[in-house]
């Protein structure tokens, strides 16, 4: 039975949807009343029908039980991983004003980067450069927005990562799916009190794990995600000798996506002077690779080399290896 199988009895109404192969991502707002659905890329209305709220409150119990956890209104949120990689996010009251929420988004066939030349997310001439890249082991930051495909790209380069290399990959809700003779995988865990336990457990941070990490004689770290403190761990992680790591975050712009860093890194509460920040970035990061979502289609729109930082200008010296009209025409799924 796979994981969406488990789940599926407690939401009959829109099963359908969650076993359409063309479908890869189903939302249900305000309590059931409004369902959506993501399909080749673009966002829809999924069902003319919808659900009962309190059919949708206890199927969201449910699903939450079947992943080890729980919701209620005292843990108003869910955030689980099947074993198949599909992501479930749920919200209730009082958080959720109008009623439960649920997403899920499911696990979709890796690609490799000669698939995502063959969707056109990536030209040929970028893939080429892209695997020079992970064979001279620079380190890469992925950058985009919600929904653009960095995680099929940060999968797709980091299954060109040498079979010698030993890889810790660490990530705040395991998505990542490789095949490599020496992977670990970590992931993060927030507090939380599981069912028949009084005391809460404590959190392990990704800033935790990579701490730890490298008391594991890693080759390669890959960060699922940078959203926060771990930025600074990071940092000391890549320029103290730790080369050809592969990480994501959340941007608009390459430029940006350094810019995020930064702030990412302030979080830690380290006391660094801003410039010493920057710097320190301009030192770990060697390339980074732009997605978006053109006309509905997710596709590489920027790969600029950094440089350095100038202090006086404020500004990080960029260098664009390939221009956005060079591109790839993009996949939507």
């Amino acid at each position: 039975m796979s994981s969406l199988d488990r789940i599926l009895p407690f939401l009959r109404p829109i099963e359908d949807l969650l076993t359409d192969p063309q479908i890869t991502e189903v939302m249900v707002n305000d309590g059931g009343r409004h369902v959506f659905v993501e399909r080749d890329g673009v966002v829809e209305p999924g069902a003319t029908r919808v659900l009962e709220t309190r059919n949708l409150t206890v199927a969201i119990k449910n699903i939450a039980r079947a992943c080890g956890d729980e919701i209620s209104d005292v843990q108003p949120l869910l955030d689980a991983r099947l074993e198949d990689g599909s992501r479930v996010a749920a919200m209730v009251p009082p958080c959720a004003v109008a009623g439960p929420i649920l997403t899920i988004r499911k696990f979709t066939r890796r690609y490799s980067l000669k698939d995502l030349v063959a969707v056109g997310t990536v030209t040929p001439e970028l893939a080429v450069t892209l695997r020079q890249a992970v064979a001279t082991q620079h380190n890469i930051l992925i950058s985009g927005g919600t929904g653009t495909g960095k995680t099929t790209l940060l999968n797709a380069l980091a299954a060109l990562i040498p079979d010698g290399d030993r890889i810790v990959v660490i990530e705040e809700t395991a998505e990542m799916h490789l095949d490599k003779p020496n992977l670990v995988r970590l992931e993060a865990r927030r507090a939380q009190a599981p069912l028949g336990h009084e005391a809460p457990l404590p959190p392990v941070t990704i800033a935790d794990l990579l701490r730890a990490t490298l008391r594991h004689r890693p080759d390669r770290i890959l960060v699922g995600e940078v959203r926060g403190a771990e930025a600074f761990d990071l940092l000391q992680a890549l320029n103290t000798g730790h080369l050809g790591s592969l990480s994501t975050i959340h941007a608009n712009a390459p430029e940006q996506a350094l810019v995020r860093l930064a702030h990412c890194v302030l979080t830690a509460g380290v006391g660094l002077p801003h410039a010493s920040i920057r710097e320190a970035i301009a030192l770990a990061i060697h390339l980074v690779v732009h997605l978006a979502r053109v006309h509905g289609r997710r596709r590489v729109t920027g790969l600029v080399a950094v440089r350095g930082y100038d202090t006086a200008a404020d500004r990080f010296h960029l260098e664009a290896v390939l221009s956005d009209t060079r591109i790839g025409r993009g996949v939507g799924a």
